[in-house]
């Protein structure tokens, strides 16, 4: 399982850091009409600081998602985006068994209280990969309009299922 799961976890982190290496500094901070001005470098920070809390509340047994830095740095520096990106895929590739942590997540707007949840840390991995994909399918759109000239592969964006049944749907035609 952890194979898997770091495998997965590798490969979308060495996805995004060939986007990062190719874009240009101008256009990772340009803003992108068709995401309501965000950037790439804004999806990606937003996507990395998950893995980083995941990192964070590890060794303390507590994830906290809403306590994200939101640092401006990793938005605007695309090579402190590819170090952030070096240390999670330092993180991840240590860990090599399951660990119970605590979820703290709050949805209240006007209330800072928290709602607990049981869960570990091979389901929050899965889960900050997930949310990763999610991101790279908007960061798809973005670069398609402020970086035309990035490539990445056809499943960029794409959930490893997806992908899968798309395949059937060819080989059965």
């Amino acid at each position: 399982m952890t194979t898997q799961l770091s495998n997965a976890c590798t490969t979308t982190l060495q996805q995004l850091s060939d986007i990062i290496e190719q874009i240009d500094g101008k256009d990772f901070v340009k803003p992108a009409p068709t995401l309501n001005k965000s950037t790439v470098g804004q999806h990606i920070r937003h996507t990395l600081e998950f893995f980083l809390c995941l990192e964070q509340g590890f060794d303390s047994g507590i994830v906290n998602y809403d306590h994200r830095a939101h640092d401006k740095l990793i938005e605007t520096d695309k090579h402190i985006a590819l170090d952030a990106i070096n240390r999670i895929r330092d993180f991840v590739s240590r860990q090599k068994k399951d660990q119970h942590l605590t979820l703290e997540v709050g949805y209240h707007q006007d209330s800072e209280d928290c709602l607990t949840i049981d869960t570990n840390y091979f389901r929050e991995l899965s889960y900050n990969i997930e949310h990763a994909v999610h991101h790279m399918a908007l960061i798809k759109i973005g670069l398609r309009e402020v970086a035309p000239y990035v490539h990445y592969p056809a499943e960029f964006g794409i959930a490893v299922s997806t992908v899968r049944y798309q395949a059937t749907l060819a080989s059965s035609h």
